[in-house]
């Protein structure tokens, strides 16, 4: 069985690349899937990447994560959800896989809603700020530390 590290992307971000490009950029959220999948194939595992508007979507994704036995991580960009889920916070706890929090920009220079993460507390490291780069540095520090 191939060891995989799932991507899961919060609402809004099936509209990267026309969304707010000064604030999220130009790339689409499929470059974002094909960047994760490369950088996963570079460290012999596989990426899985989904996209949910929908807050019960993500749960149901980490649960599934937890239960496949084949998840070695998670790179999770919650979108708002980050900001208001205690719902996604439990379930981080919850599957005991590590998870590195990902965010386009930088949350602490924008609206003070935005500073606070339910999810950085229970996350093994956060990339924020970074652009696209920050899914290909959350898969490299996934598969340095869990994939081997």
């Amino acid at each position: 069985m191939t060891r995989r590290i799932l991507v899961l992307n919060g609402p809004n971000l099936n509209l990267l690349g026309t969304r707010e490009p000064e604030i999220y950029g130009s790339a689409t959220l499929a470059d974002v899937d094909d960047l994760c999948r490369e950088e996963a194939r570079r460290h012999g595992l596989e990426a899985t990447c989904r996209q949910t508007n929908h807050e019960g979507g993500l749960v149901d994704a980490l649960h599934e994560a937890r239960s496949a036995g084949d998840v070695v991580g998670v790179v999770l960009n919650a979108g708002a959800y980050t900001h208001t889920s205690v719902a996604l916070l439990d379930a981080v706890k919850a599957v005991r896989l590590p998870v590195v929090e990902v965010h386009l920009s930088n949350p602490h220079a924008r609206e003070p809603f935005r500073h606070r993460s339910y999810l950085s507390p229970v996350a093994e490291a956060v990339v924020a700020g970074a652009g696209v780069d920050g899914y290909r540095w959350a898969v490299e520090l996934l598969a340095t530390r869990y994939g081997g």
